[in-house]
């Protein structure tokens, strides 16, 4: 909307570079072009703004596909007006000179025009489309054919309107279709599940099983060699009876001999003994067989002395000493004075 001021009964108006003003004084074209800026009396001008910028307009309809099941379809459609005196011509742009606002709604008249044209197209499209096919492939049927079908529209050159673009933004059933549409795909998805679920278990069953096999197949060996242990233990046990019954054997062989040597010397030593003992005795007989008496007597006495207790001092009378003296063949002592 362009700018109105008021100065002493004149008008001032003041465009955007978007808006095309054209500027009517007594029947004549006084101001034409986008961005304008002039004064003028507003009992004698009629003007007229026609936005010229890219405009998108937003659409959504329903349709019926080949099945007879309805669809809700959403698309925008950009456009803008390319010939802005075409425009006014055809259609109400003009605004009221005291306040700059349209007095009419032409963007709406576009507006119509254009979702009904589009509208129409794609109506052909999906009623000649089943369901499935339209939601797979029909937004990309109905974008060409609405697309087609507007730039082929007579009355859209005719107003000064160019489309720049179409874009369908989606194809929609019903929501109760929908949830049925979506049900064997959920359905496949969950039997996918279900299955990786079972595959995963199956996985699991087995590894434990090989677990299990592997556990017993541990047991088995240690249990085999538990019992080579143990049959081992016993050979050894035996083994080592065996060495030590034959060095048992040894060792008694050896006592025994050892016995017997010992035996053996200490009668020889036992018969040389009693031989020595028989030679000293025969010795000791001879010898006092050819001493003479008194020698005798003084072997009796210094054994009798040997046994008899120690005596410190002994007093022998002249008698006794000249008896035992004439016995031993020595001559009488002396008397003492």
């Amino acid at each position: 909307m362009a700018d109105i001021t008021r100065r002493f009964g004149w008008r001032h108006l003041r465009s955007a570079p978007t808006a095309h003003i054209r500027h009517h004084k007594r029947g004549r074209l006084a101001h034409d072009g986008p961005g304008l800026s002039f004064w003028y009396r507003s009992l004698s001008a009629a003007l007229s703004e026609v936005p010229v910028d890219d405009r998108e307009l937003a659409m959504a309809f329903h349709a019926r596909t080949a099945d007879f099941q309805d669809v809700t379809v959403q698309a925008t459609v950009t456009y803008r007006i390319s010939d802005p005196a075409e425009a006014a011509a055809r259609l109400d742009f003009s605004v009221d000179p005291d306040t700059g606002v349209w007095r009419g709604a032409p963007l709406e008249q576009i507006a119509t025009l254009l979702t009904e044209t589009a509208q129409q197209h794609a109506l052909d499209v999906l009623a000649r489309t089943p369901l499935a096919a339209a939601l797979v492939d029909g937004v990309a049927a109905v974008r060409e054919r609405v697309a087609t079908g507007l730039a082929a529209e007579p009355r859209l050159p005719a107003t000064g309107i160019d489309v720049v673009a179409v874009r369908v933004v989606a194809i929609r059933p019903e929501a109760e279709v929908e949830r049925a549409l979506r049900t064997p795909a959920r359905e496949q998805i969950q039997q996918e599940a279900d299955r990786s679920v079972y595959e995963r278990r199956a996985v699991a069953v087995e590894r434990e099983r090989t677990i299990a096999e592997n556990e017993l197949s541990s047991k088995i060996e240690l249990a085999r060699r538990e019992e080579q242990l143990v049959d081992q233990r016993g050979t050894n046990a035996r083994r080592e009876a065996e060495e030590k019954s034959a060095a048992d054997g040894v060792r008694a062989d050896a006592e025994a001999a050892r016995t017997v040597r010992l035996a053996r010397a200490e009668a020889e030593a036992a018969r040389e003994v009693g031989a020595a003992r028989a030679e000293a005795q025969a010795a000791w007989l001879r010898a006092h067989a050819e001493a003479g008496p008194g020698t005798l007597h003084a072997l009796a006495a210094t054994r009798l002395a040997e046994n008899l207790p120690r005596i410190d001092s002994l007093i022998l009378s002249p008698d006794v000493l000249t008896g035992l003296l004439s016995r031993l063949g020595r001559p009488e002592p002396e008397e003492r004075a």
